[in-house]
Formats: structure tokens, C-alpha cells, sequence
């Protein structure tokens, strides 16, 4: 069996290197495309991250077992109307895959085509040991899209005047460069592999997610990596890292976000907190990926 994965577009998937590496194992073949229009007419199984899926090339590929997975619902600006188009104009596939319920609501199909829900999982290396232990280097570090920081400028400033220091892991755009203050260090991209090593520089693991849809609402990734790696986990308050908390019997350090108490969030009380790190193992992408229904459709 050979699966066609569609990117159909820029964002990071890590989804995608999970799918690949699980279908491999179990002897099938894999290609990711960014464009459908590289595959071939021939092919029997086509997976696309949705995006929009064009109606042309769904019928071009209409001989293929096609899967639509929504790993997001749409982001602003216009996300309703983004999501509302692409309920109402989107080929019908043979399967749909969410990250998970509120995603399905959202997206609001009703006709009948089975679905899965498939939440966001950790890779394997997050889980290893390190090769040496090393005394942390930073007090907070934060993976991630850096462009929503721009939101979170305040909170920056408030780390940088309680005397924290702050890596950033990842390409740090310019329009956010210019408002990091001088305690921030910026690793640049880095491989995946790498990313476990850069996490255990610091004590803390920084999330911070915009409070909107559908940010508030879908997993944060960071989160479940910060955890594999034993960091305890420092967060700005909103629905999923609440619900997250409560499934998993964490216990995270939520920040106040009124303007008269930011300033002391980082203070001794980010020290003295009564953390508990939960053991994420059981959502290593392997252990995720067999609770898929859809296998025993397409790799038979």
C-alpha cells in the first residue's frame, strides 16, 4: 500500500511524520506532497490536510480511498466564515479525522462519512533520557509559533523585570524581535531531534496561548512535549490547558492576567508552587496512532 499525504500548505504537522514512520513500520509505503497536483491519477489512497480541497483534484484522484483531516479548525481572521465555507464546499471523502470533538462540532458535517478523533501526540525521542544531566541554563523556555508572542508582549516584559531569563526555540520573526527584551535568547530553527535538549536548558516551560477561538480549544503541543521532558509547566488560564489539568491530574502554574498582578507572576511564587508534572507516555505517537480505526481499512 502506498499513502499520499497533501499538506496543502506551510504549517508545521507533526502529525505527519508519525503517520509516516507508524505505516512504514507495518510494511506500507508513504509520500508527502505539498501540492495534490503531484500525485498521481493512479493512486489508491489519498490523505489531505484540510485546507481547502479542491473539487477539480478530488474528482482527478476520485479513484483513490480519500481522507479529509482537520488537525485545526480555521484561524482568525474570518475563522467562522473560513470554516463555514469549507462545510459547505468541500468534497465528500470516504473518511474525516479530527483532533477531536470540538473540532468535529465546528466543522459541523453531517453526512454520514465515518470519522476518528486523533489529539496530537508526542514523538518518541522527547521520551529518552538525556545522554548527561545538565544544570538548567534559563529559568523558562517557550517552543512553539513565535508570531503569537506579539500578543504576549507584556508578559515578556514582566519576565524580563523579575530578573527570568527566557529561551525561545525556534525562528523568531523580525516583528517580534524588535520587542524582546535583553534577557531573551533565541536558539533559530533547530531539528526536531534536537528540540528534547534545548527543553531541558531551562526549569519551566512557557505556554502561552491566545485565549480565542479555536487556540483556546485545541491542544497545545508544546504542553505534551514540555511534559515528556519532565519540565513543569508555567501557562496563561483558558479552556483547554484547564480541561488538560484535570484529565491528566497536573498541576500547572496558571498566570493572572490582570494588569496589577503580572508584574509579580515570576516572582518567588513561580518558584514555590506546588507543581505536578503528569507521565504523558501513553500519548507517544505510537500508542496514539494505534487507537485508529482507519487502519483496518487501508492497510489490509
Amino acid at each position: 500500500m502506498l499513502i499520499h499525504f497533501i499538506r496543502n500548505g506551510p504549517s508545521y504537522l507533526p502529525e505527519i511524520d508519525a503517520y509516516c514512520a507508524y505505516i512504514q513500520s507495518r510494511g506500507h509505503q508513504t509520500m508527502v506532497h505539498d501540492s495534490s497536483h503531484a500525485v498521481p491519477t493512479s493512486a489508491s489512497v489519498v490523505w489531505w490536510f484540510c485546507g481547502r480541497v479542491p473539487l477539480r483534484e478530488a474528482h482527478r484522484l476520485r479513484g483513490a480511498f480519500q481522507i479529509h483531516e482537520y488537525a485545526s479548525a480555521s484561524i482568525p481572521p474570518y475563522a467562522w466564515a473560513k470554516d463555514q465555507v469549507k462545510h459547505w464546499t468541500q468534497p465528500r471523502p470516504g473518511y474525516r479525522i479530527y483532533q477531536n470533538g470540538w473540532v468535529r462540532e465546528r466543522m459541523g458535517f453531517a453526512d454520514g462519512v465515518p470519522y476518528a478523533l486523533r489529539d496530537m501526540g508526542v514523538a518518541e525521542h522527547f521520551f529518552e533520557a538525556p545522554s548527561h544531566s545538565t544544570t538548567p541554563e534559563f529559568d523558562l523556555v517557550y517552543l512553539g509559533e513565535m508570531s503569537r508572542l506579539l500578543a504576549f508582549v507584556p508578559v515578556l516584559q514582566a519576565i524580563d523585570v523579575a530578573g527570568r531569563s527566557l529561551l525561545l526555540v525556534g525562528d523568531v520573526p523580525e516583528a517580534l524581535r524588535t520587542h524582546l527584551p535583553p534577557n531573551v535568547t533565541c536558539t533559530g530553527r533547530v531539528n526536531q531531534t534536537q528540540v528534547p535538549n534545548h527543553l531541558r536548558r531551562a526549569r519551566y516551560g512557557l505556554n502561552l496561548v491566545p485565549n480565542a477561538t479555536p487556540f483556546q480549544q485545541q491542544t497545545s503541543t508544546k504542553v505534551l512535549e514540555y511534559c515528556a521532558v519532565g519540565l513543569r509547566v508555567v501557562s496563561n488560564a483558558y479552556t483547554w490547558v484547564r480541561y488538560f489539568m484535570a484529565q491528566h491530574k497536573a498541576n500547572f502554574y496558571l498566570l493572572r492576567d490582570d494588569p496589577s498582578s503580572l508584574a509579580t507572576n515570576f516572582g518567588e511564587a513561580l518558584d514555590a508552587y506546588p507543581y505536578e508534572v503528569p507521565d504523558v507516555r501513553a500519548l507517544a505517537w505510537p500508542q496514539v496512532l494505534d487507537n485508529l480505526s482507519l487502519w483496518r481499512t487501508i492497510l489490509r
